[in-house]
């Protein structure tokens, strides 16, 4: 026969010498001076789940509404004079929870939930509270990893960086409809406007010109083609406010720097200022390579160690960049078109793009870490 519990499981899993009630100074306050409170986070947009620990006995789960403000009052009147840490994982919120946090006297910390050991059984039945109780128990451990946080200049010139790459995927996407469109309608494109010659201006006007079995289908098509130029219009002036951002003061001189790496751009190079942040939190390439994601995936069990692919674990945008960047370095670095060559005797030229963009990224490093230009053939 199984016993029914009359409390939360949580409470039976505490510590029964854990009397809240009598850590009292000789004024019977409670006072909590000395002890260390860990709390665990697991955010949403209408409600967040708090689980607490003291010391390394959990003490309770609860919900609250999404205010920090809320949590820091519980922690004031509960355990008053307590040393306060936090955690929760980086999602939809950014970094804003964890600004305000610190900003009231929480020592908080934002993980990368890939960091945070799960079981099969958890990733299939997920639960707010076993997530919440989960980070408390391991941050009480000194288990958690934190995420690099930027200042909130850089997070906002970041994410206007990020904005340029949108308003690039939704070019692809209309023109994408645009082509569908005239193959529903069995339209052929003239072999004049195949390849790169695609959406030049002479392109446009035949596309503008195209009569359509429909009156309905003609203005479907209009509309596609005045949002394509609306985006690309738009596109065009983000693209120069972008290189405005480099003259901040924060950015100039690196920026400066990394154009003297053969393959790197302007927009590159904001991209990589933006995305990367402070490149001292980077020991040494291994690192910086991890970050991007050009590092392999690796399976040890035992003595047997497999090496795959490149990591699915990466940053995309910078990833992305650096390899299209490295398309462009082989054509103007003698160094790295050598190395290109002769990597692809051996391998097919994707999987050598890959290894040369690692020479990039060593190149990037060495600048923005000595302050020195690039000069070509010093930098392996």
């Amino acid at each position: 026969m199984f016993a029914i519990l009359k409390e939360p499981l949580v409470n039976y899993l505490r510590p029964r010498n854990l009397k809240i009630t009598n850590m009292k100074n000789k004024n019977n306050q409670l006072d909590f001076s000395g002890q260390d409170i860990y709390v665990g986070l697991d955010t949403h947009l209408k409600n967040w789940r708090v689980s607490i620990m003291v010391g390394e006995s959990p003490y309770k789960t609860f919900s609250q509404d999404p205010h920090s403000e809320l949590l820091r009052n519980y922690l004031l009147k509960n355990f008053p004079n307590g040393n306060y840490y936090s955690a929760y994982e980086a999602s939809f919120s950014g970094f804003k929870i964890h600004r305000d946090l610190v900003n009231l006297g929480i020592k908080n910390i934002v993980v990368n939930p890939a960091d945070i050991p799960t079981t099969d059984k958890e990733r299939k039945q997920k639960e707010d509270s076993r997530d919440s109780r989960k980070i408390a128990k391991q941050l009480s451990q000194k288990d958690l990893i934190p995420i690099y946080i930027p200042e909130i200049e850089i997070e906002g010139d970041r994410n206007f960086v990020r904005y340029r790459k949108t308003l690039t995927k939704e070019i692809a996407r209309t023109k994408n409809r645009i082509k569908s469109q005239l193959y529903y309608f069995g339209i052929e494109i003239p072999a004049q406007f195949s390849g790169k010659k695609y959406w030049s201006k002479r392109f446009t006007s035949w596309l503008q010109e195209i009569e359509l079995p429909t009156e309905s289908a003609k203005l479907a098509l209009v509309g596609h083609l005045e949002m394509a130029e609306l985006l690309r219009k738009k596109q065009y002036s983000t693209t120069k406010e972008i290189r405005k951002l480099s003259e901040k003061k924060i950015y100039n001189e690196n920026y400066i720097l990394l154009l003297s790496v053969p393959g790197i751009g302007s927009l590159t190079a904001m991209i990589l200022l933006t995305e990367i942040g402070d490149i001292n939190r980077f020991k040494n390439l291994d690192n910086l390579c991890s970050f991007i994601g050009l590092v392999p995936m690796t399976n040890s069990t035992g003595e047997n160690e497999k090496t795959g692919g490149i990591t699915m674990r990466k940053n995309q945008i910078l990833r992305t960049a650096i390899v299209e960047s490295s398309w462009i370095a082989i054509r103007n670095d003698p160094a790295l078109m050598l190395a290109y060559q002769k990597l692809i005797k051996r391998m097919e030229p994707q999987k050598a793009i890959i290894r040369i963009a690692k020479k990039l990224i060593n190149r990037i490093l060495y600048v923005l870490k000595n302050k020195k230009t690039y000069v070509q053939a010093v930098v392996k």
